[in-house]
């Protein structure tokens, strides 16, 4: 739909603004009804690269949450839905989200609910998200489901980067010392092995292996390098896979310390969604099913379904919760006193706090764990490397001080 930029004066204030409509009578009319008098309006130009989403901004957690703890508060001051989102479409810097509220404002509009109106942005509002305003639309309270939205994400954002934080240093730990090591092996190594033969004797066995090593590596570079690219898009390919995500994820939740933390990270993440979800008023079958999508594993997700058809059965959640063999005896009995005493939503948001102190602590205790065996693996390749290209010096070296 086409945008139009417009100009006003008054009482000697000048005002700007743009406003999306079919066409230029139409604009006016709009604003006609917002009290508003334009002095000139005229369509804003094409932007050459709006279709194409490589040169959009990206839209980021912070931006909706941002936009959510916003609209809340206007909610809750009074202000009707459509005028909240007419004020942050305009206000809003991110011209990729503005879209998004520009074409929810029209939606709602229209007459659509504004659970309908997000449903049709996916990407940005996810089938939580929507299911909770839908909640909060019937009950009435959507102003503070917007803002126990805000605050879910907000933590969800918080527990998803402690646990990348730990995972990131590794991994350029790692990647550093790959480059380190290439460029030893393809750039250092042959100007030794070109000095070794000129001394015209056989090397020692630890150099002669470094150097065999740095002329594989120099041959078949290409090939290494292909090799590992196809390796990461087979694993791809079959983590897509029903199966191959059950088999790897599997794999991953009974690894060494990585598996205790991972099945931390699932258990807040279950018991937040679960507990946020109930709060708000959507039902305990729907909760379920979305909660079971945002625990980002499928043993643990299937775990979830199984809970989800046991109550469908009329049975608790606790009871197949611990059949599984997945969640802690704690979590489980902690989750029995809330359905008993029916102050589950509560017991279930005690338990996310709990965990989410849990990952902290696991995050802290993984990252001094890694840091001295990522040093000694760095410095002890390198190390070595270095002392097999100066043994033949050495052995050189003996043999002089020998005549």
């Amino acid at each position: 739909m086409p945008v139009y930029i417009w100009e006003s004066t008054s009482k000697g204030k000048r005002q700007r603004g743009e406003i999306e409509a079919q066409d230029k009578k139409t604009a006016l009319f709009l604003l006609r009804r917002q009290r508003i008098s334009p002095s000139k309006i005229k369509r804003k130009p094409k932007d050459l690269f709006e279709n194409i989403g490589l040169f959009q901004p990206k839209i980021t957690t912070k931006d909706i949450v941002i936009f959510t703890r916003q609209l809340s508060t206007m909610i809750d001051a009074g202000l009707p839905l459509i005028q909240g989102l007419e004020i942050l479409s305009t206000q809003q810097k991110n011209k990729a989200l503005k879209k998004v509220l520009q074409d929810i404002k029209i939606d709602v509009e229209s007459g659509s609910s504004f659970a309908e109106a997000l449903k049709k942005h996916p990407k940005q509002f996810d089938q939580l998200f929507c299911n909770m305003v839908a909640a909060g639309e019937i009950g009435g309270i959507l102003d503070e489901v917007l803002k126990r939205l805000s605050d879910y994400m907000e933590k969800a954002q918080r527990l998803k980067s402690k646990v990348k934080g730990a995972l990131t240093y590794p991994a350029i730990v790692l990647a550093i010392s790959t480059l380190v090591l290439g460029i030893i092996l393809i750039f250092v190594i042959p100007v030794f092995e070109k000095m070794f033969a000129d001394f015209g004797s056989a090397l020692p066995v630890p150099t002669q292996l470094v150097v065999n090593l740095s002329n594989f590596v120099k041959s078949y570079f290409l090939i290494i390098i292909g090799s590992i690219v196809i390796l990461i898009f087979l694993f791809k390919r079959y983590y897509s896979t029903n199966s191959g995500a059950y088999t790897i994820d599997r794999l991953m939740l009974r690894a060494p310390v990585f598996g205790a933390l991972l099945r931390k990270v699932a258990v807040a993440k279950f018991t937040r969604t679960l507990g946020t979800l109930i709060d708000s008023g959507v039902s305990i079958v729907d909760s379920l099913d979305i909660a079971a999508g945002v625990v980002g594993n499928k043993i643990v997700e299937k775990a979830i379904h199984k809970v989800r058809s046991s109550i469908s059965e009329g049975k608790t959640i606790a009871q197949p919760l611990q059949e599984s063999g997945i969640f802690p005896n704690m979590v489980v009995q902690m989750i029995s006193v809330g359905e008993t005493t029916g102050a589950l939503d509560q017991m279930l948001n005690k338990i996310a706090e709990f965990y989410d102190q849990e990952v902290e602590t696991a995050v802290d205790a993984l990252t001094s764990l890694i840091e001295p065996f990522m040093i000694v693996f760095l410095g002890g390749t390198i190390g070595s490397i270095v002392i097999a290209m100066y043994l033949p010096i050495f052995k050189m070296a003996g043999a002089i001080s020998g005549h």
